[in-house]
């Protein structure tokens, strides 16, 4: 067992609880010197077992480059390391593999001496090390490797070595290593660990087991040369998976050494997750007394999951149990689940404002790497329990929140069947709680599905023409369970009695084809039915004044359709201009349209109930009844439509354009340039009443380099109106109403800024931005792990010449008309800016 340290905050990872920087003492040491745990300079066990070795060499020659192969052949005898049969004497054996290299101006090896010379662009390979270099020694008689850098013709070090062993990287000036006894020294070397850049005057590692470091230097910064800050220390001894060793550390800002120093530390370190207890943190509260807080047990269960129980304790007899738990399995999936709950006691017994109370709350994400079966997602964000859970909770350090009215949450389950036709299938289940209200709406679950379009009369051939050959349909089905409920009543026997069932079914049917040749044509019908498990009664209560509905169980359903059509195609008008107009010519393009929908009238689903009565004044006895209409489907999903609809409708889209010569003299080409993005007419009338509506007139267009947008919109009237003594008060197509409004923006040369969701504030109900504060997160997050971190912006200075900013002007004017006003019912004036300090 270990005892994990962990402060009030309490956020860790898979491996072990990771405190918030804001210990220096963790800052400094752990966070720093944990970060080589997995350096590894080189090495490379030999075996003990003596082996005899045949060497074949190979010469070839790669892009001009002389490149050697030494194959080392392991026999069964005694160890000998032969390079030329015939030269060579018979030695022990000290390599274990196939030794690759080549160079760009030489690879010269001296058999008298056993040493094998690199120069220029040198690269040995050699079981799993790689290294890279101005020039490279090989001795084989010593067992030892050097490296070092060249010097260029003005007198500075160029091509530095670079060691690589699997996935650590060194960069020194000069490297020795012996690969025999796995002893090396590596001067001025350069390595990054994880986020930290670690450069050391000296390194020397014994074996596997043991590095030292002397006046090695730790940072963060992106300029290793030149850091803003760093940490040195004198001396330091690192066993990779147990411990680290450190002497004295100072912290130096700007070249500057501060008084930040520690005389010596010790860390234990581990590379696995390990279990232990989470030491609580100390107390004190006017209501509840004393408390110990965020105490308990972390369970390393496995690397893709694992649990923390917390608990706090108040002397006034208060506790909190909290079960948080992450998972994840790389490239599959990743998650989080919080399950809080509350005993709170206020004051003390006898007092007046003495109460106990209990709530709960069930936190659950959930992702899916949607590479990992691209026809099948699921996800969930679950935020769900008592209504004051965030506004009572005595370890809740989240202000967004407390102060959010809403708790919602949503798992869903979707799948695509690659079938032909394709379906598409969807489960979710839904919840939003208003905290204020208490009252409780959840769909458990709601499904989906839809069949692909399908061509049933289309040749086999694929190739559709015609009416009959275009006919397509489709079919989509949506059923829901809903629940309507309060906070006290949440999953208790009363919510599931009101629920409501029910099916909905839609079959729309179309099919397009040509006209004359010029006309493009579509028709449609859509079919929906709706089933239902409950209907409801209605009746009047007439000493309340209001309707009271009776649940009514059992199946039902309606059914209902509707036609359209539509005729429409496009005409092209250009107009040309003399070759010595900067205008070379004008093109108009003009859509017109004509629709046709009918929605017959679906009156048998309704019924009429007593809504009012009126009595006689001299008898008392009820004398007339007023009746309004309903339909018992009310509640269900949709309701049939009761009014009777045939309508013709005619729209007329144009647009301008126009080709312009380039103020640039050197472009042959004219250049184009919108003069109205659209000017729309839209009209229709009414067959069933004999009835034309209003004339609307949209337009727009951009000006002045495309930064002005200018927008518009009218509505003519048809029709005079008259008053009660039907005398004329507004003639017949006037403009009843207009708009106008022009906006304009105008921005810096700058970044826009980055708008970022917080998803902690999400996942708890709050706000996505950070208007009320950035919120704490309880649960621990080991979904982090296998998300790349955020790219870091370069750093220009700490004052940024260069400030991004951006404005909008808006204006809008509006003119009304709906009698003889003629005025100008409102005007305003906008502006907006937005800057980064």
């Amino acid at each position: 067992m270990s005892v994990v340290v962990q402060i009030l905050s309490h956020i860790f990872t898979k491996i072990a609880f990771k405190p918030l920087r804001t210990n220096l003492f963790y800052i400094v040491l752990l966070a720093i010197f944990l970060t080589i745990g997995s350096t590894t300079l080189v090495g490379q066990e030999n075996k003990s077992k003596k082996k005899k070795l045949s060497v074949k060499t190979e010469t070839k020659t790669v892009n001009k480059e002389k490149v050697k192969t030494v194959e080392i052949i392991p026999t069964s005898t005694e160890k000998a390391l032969i390079i030329n049969p015939d030269t060579l004497k018979k030695g022990k054996s000290i390599l274990e593999g196939k030794v690759k290299y080549k160079a760009k101006e030489y690879a010269r090896f001296d058999q008298k001496k056993q040493l094998l010379t690199l120069y220029d662009g040198a690269e040995l390979y050699y079981l799993d090390y790689e290294l890279k270099s101005g020039i490279i020694v090989m001795d084989y008689k010593k067992n030892e490797v050097y490296a070092g850098r060249l010097k260029d013709s003005t007198g500075n070090y160029i091509k530095y070595p670079k060691f690589t062993q699997g996935t650590n990287v060194i960069e020194p000036d000069s490297i020795r290593f012996n690969y025999k006894t796995e002893k090396a020294l590596v001067y001025n070397s350069r390595t990054t660990q994880q986020e930290m850049i670690v450069t050391s005057e000296i390194s020397k590692k014994e074996n596997d087991s043991v590095y030292f470091l002397k006046n090695a230097r730790f940072t963060t910064a992106k300029d290793t040369d030149d850091p803003e800050y760093y940490f040195i220390t004198s001396k330091a001894k690192f066993v990779p998976g147990k411990k680290v060793v450190v002497g004295g550390t100072n912290m130096v800002i700007y070249g500057v050494p501060t008084p930040l120093f520690l005389p010596f530390a010790f860390f234990p370190i581990t590379e696995k997750s390990r279990s232990g207890i989470i030491i609580p943190s100390y107390g004190q509260s006017n209501l509840r007394g004393y408390s110990l807080q965020n105490g308990g047990y972390y369970f390393a269960l496995s690397d893709n999951y694992d649990l923390a129980v917390l608990g706090d304790y108040y002397t006034n007899g208060s506790y909190a149990l909290r079960f948080e738990s992450s998972y994840a399995k790389k490239y599959k999936f990743n998650g989080a689940v919080s399950l809080r709950f509350e005993n709170l006691i206020n004051s003390e017994r006898g007092f007046p404002d003495y109460n106990k109370s209990k709530i709960y709350n069930i936190q659950w994400s959930h992702s899916k790497d949607g590479k990992s079966n691209p026809n099948s997602r699921f996800s969930a964000s679950v935020n769900l329990g008592s209504s004051q859970y965030f506004q009572q909770s005595i370890n809740q350090l989240n202000l967004t929140s407390a102060i959010n009215n809403t708790l919602n949450s949503s798992v869903s389950y979707s799948k695509t069947f690659n079938t032909i036709p394709q379906v598409n299938m969807a489960l979710s289940a839904t919840h939003s709680q208003n905290t204020q209200t208490k009252q409780i709406n959840m769909t458990l679950p709601t499904l989906t599905a839809s069949v692909d379009r399908i061509f049933p009369f289309a040749p086999k051939d694929g190739v559709k023409k015609g009416f009959f050959k275009n006919i397509n349909l489709q079919y989509n089905i949506r059923g829901e369970n809903q629940f309507t409920t309060t906070d006290s009543l949440f999953f208790k026997k009363e919510m599931f009695e009101n629920a409501k069932t029910g099916f909905a079914h839609s079959i729309p049917l179309s099919t397009n084809f040509k006209l004359f040749n010029y006309f493009s044509a579509t028709t449609s019908v859509n079919y929906n039915e709706v089933w239902t498990l409950q209907t409801i009664k209605r009746t009047g209560d007439f000493q309340a004044n209001k309707p009271i509905d009776t649940r009514v169980n059992g199946f039902d359903s309606f059914r209902t359709y509707s036609f359209s059509n539509s005729l429409g195609t496009t005409i092209y008008g250009t107009y040309d201009f003399g070759e010595k107009s900067k205008i070379k010519s004008i093109r108009h393009v003009i859509r017109p349209t004509i629709s046709h929908s009918y929605v017959p009238s679906f009156g048998k689903y309704y019924e009429t109930y007593e809504s009012d009565r009126k009595y006689a004044k001299a008898t008392g006895f009820p004398v007339e009844s007023v009746f309004t209409e309903y339909t018992r489907f009310e509640g269900s999903l949709g309701v049939p439509n009761k009014n009777y609809s045939n309508t013709l409708g005619f729209s007329l889209s144009n647009t301008f354009e126009a080709k312009v010569t380039d103020k640039d003299s050197l472009k042959t080409e004219p250049k184009k340039i919108m003069l109205l993005n659209n000017l729309n007419f839209d009209s229709s009338y009414d067959l069933a009443t004999a009835r034309w509506s209003t004339i609307s007139i949209t337009g727009g267009t951009l000006l002045l380099d495309q930064k002005m947008n200018v927008n518009f919109r009218g509505i003519v009237d048809p029709y005079e109106v008259r008053n009660s003594q039907d005398e004329i008060t507004a003639n017949p197509f006037r403009l009843s109403s207009a708009n106008l409004s022009l906006g304009y923006s105008i921005t810096s040369s700058g970044k826009e800024k980055d708008k970022e969701k917080n998803n902690r504030n999400e996942r708890n109900g709050g706000r996505e931005d950070d208007l009320f504060g950035n919120s704490t997160e309880l649960n621990n997050s080991l979904e982090n792990d296998f998300k790349a971190d955020d790219e870091e912006k370069e750093f220009t200075g700490f004052y940024n010449a260069e400030i991004p900013w951006d404005m909008t002007f808006a204006y809008t004017i509006t003119y009304t008309n709906d009698g003889n006003q003629n005025r100008i019912s409102s005007s305003s004036l906008m502006v907006s800016a937005n800057t980064d300090l």
